[in-house]
């Protein structure tokens, strides 16, 4: 087997379909894999065999993809580092696992000079321009009868190592096999609902191999995909007008900055997921869209997707639910995944637990094992670290990461089914619980002056202080989860 003998699947099933389009240029099912397959011989061609493990750092483009896929066609392994990441971080990456080439844009290649870790790397390659010792990706011309197919490897073979955001302590190594990521496609299918011929947006690159494996065409976001929160929503509004795009799974970040400065583009339906989708921003979206489906999807790294649930199954008793604290609705596990409440309470509030084949069984090296994962009737399961709880309906509802939970007077708080319930008064931009220098905190990130007419909505929490802050510090990544050690930082910083 081979990831790739699907796209070779699809370039014969309909040669003249467009498989991908950048800022710059587009290209159709039967050029793509012509291109793929001429760059797995380039690669062998320098010394690279089946197994090696190749760094990929480069601009989300076309270009991208055809390098990407080339490494699977040849069954070798790519990794993919996000490029926001600090430079501890990508020390810590690339010590995890040392990759035995590098391919990257001239911009990349810099980075040789500040990192001894790259300077290790013995074969280097470029892909345009010139950089001293380094050699320039180039295809040879072949006919299209003459393309070498696939590399054929094993389910278990590894395919592509990216890593954590590293939000919870240093990023760990997750290593996708051809094999999970076949499994990991049919699960997305159902969750997005994935229909050939449609064109979707793509600001989550990993999506769009699953998008190739189903027959559709994939437009590559016209804005820096290292910020959802920044989105160019005129380019993008440009862009979905001129090649009729139809849908788009992107953060909730991307979507309200979308929402908030511009007419939202002509989707036919949209998924959000990537971190927390609060009611009250897709409450404003459908309102202002009636005809919009609108779908959230819960899942991570090691597990995506999760669960899924569309705005329209949600009733008036769960809004309800989720205005008085009752945690975040994330819907019912697709039929992949498989959920168990870990070491429940009294509340029935526990460690979410998932296991299915396109769940990581491990990281790499073993390094994060012991952390999060756990083995129960002969099967591995996935800590994702959220705690949450199963309805009577079996759908699954977030209380927030365990790390962020405490106790007042023996009561355990979670920060986050209160940070849902008071996300829903429309003064507030963002707000955060949290335990500092012995002060119970409900930090209020608004533009009013009068805090009292935010919190006197909110009488059951008066056992927390509630004060205003300028900014509540994001993850970086997805800019829509609380930085609690950042805002910590902050408040000692302010005091």
């Amino acid at each position: 087997m081979n990831l790739v003998n699907q796209l070779k699947k699809r370039a014969a099933e309909h040669p003249n379909r467009t498989a991908l389009i950048d800022k710059n240029h587009k290209i159709n099912y039967q050029k793509l894999y012509q291109k793929v397959s001429q760059g797995a011989d380039f690669l062998k061609h320098q010394g690279l065999s089946k197994g090696n493990c190749i760094l990929l750092l480069e601009p989300i483009s076309i270009n991208l993809y055809i390098h990407l896929l080339a490494i699977f066609h040849a069954g070798m392994t790519a990794m993919i580092i996000d490029p926001s990441t600090n430079k501890k971080s990508l020390k810590h990456c690339l010590q995890l696992s040392p990759p035995d080439a590098f391919i990257g844009s001239p911009k990349a290649h810099l980075l040789r000079l500040l990192h001894p870790e790259l300077w290790k790397i013995k074969k280097n390659i470029h892909t345009n321009r010139w950089i001293p010792f380094s050699k320039k990706w180039t295809l040879k011309k072949q006919a299209r009868h003459n393309l070498t197919s696939p590399q054929s490897v094993n389910p278990t073979s590894a395919a592509l190592i990216t890593f954590t955001s590293g939000s919870t302590g240093m990023p760990k190594a997750a290593c996708r096999t051809h094999g999970f990521l076949q499994a990991q496609h049919k699960a997305l299918s159902e969750s997005l609902d994935f229909k050939e011929n449609e064109v979707d947006l793509v600001t989550l690159p990993i999506f769009a191999i699953a998008n190739l494996a189903s027959g559709m065409t994939s437009v590559i976001a016209d804005t820096d995909l290292r910020y959802p929160a920044r989105a160019n929503a005129p380019a993008i509004l440009k862009q979905c007008q001129q090649h009729k795009i139809t849908r788009c799974a992107a953060s909730p970040a991307f979507f309200k900055k979308l929402f908030d400065h511009c007419p939202l583009p002509p989707f036919k339906s949209i998924y959000t997921g990537g971190a927390p989708v609060f009611p009250h921003l897709i409450e404003n979206i459908q309102n202002n869209h009636p005809n919009l489906k609108i779908v959230t999807v819960y899942g991570s790294t090691e597990a995506e997707p999760i669960s899924h649930i569309a705005w329209d199954e949600v009733s008036e008793a769960d809004r309800y639910a989720m205005k008085s604290g009752k945690g975040l609705l994330v819907g019912s596990p697709v039929a992949a995944t498989k959920v168990m409440i870990y070491q429940k309470n009294d509340d029935q509030i526990g460690h979410i637990a998932v296991t299915g084949d396109h769940v990581l069984k491990g990281y790499l090296n073993n390094k994060g094992n012991a952390e999060t994962k756990i083995q129960l009737n002969d099967s591995i399961w996935h800590l994702t670290g959220d705690m949450g709880y199963l309805d009577q309906k079996n759908r699954l509802w977030l209380m927030g990461r365990e790390s962020a939970t405490f106790e007042i007077a023996g009561k355990k708080i979670y920060p986050f089914g209160i940070e849902c319930a008071v996300m829903h008064h429309p003064m507030v931009s963002r707000c955060a619980v949290i335990q500092h220098e012995n002060r119970n905190l409900l930090c209020i990130e608004t533009n009013h002056t009068c805090i009292e007419n935010i919190t006197t909505h909110f009488p059951e929490y008066n056992y927390l202080e509630c004060i205003p802050v300028n900014h509540i510090p994001m993850d970086k990544r997805h800019n829509a989860k609380v930085d609690y050690p950042a805002l910590t930082s902050m408040l000692s910083n302010t005091n």
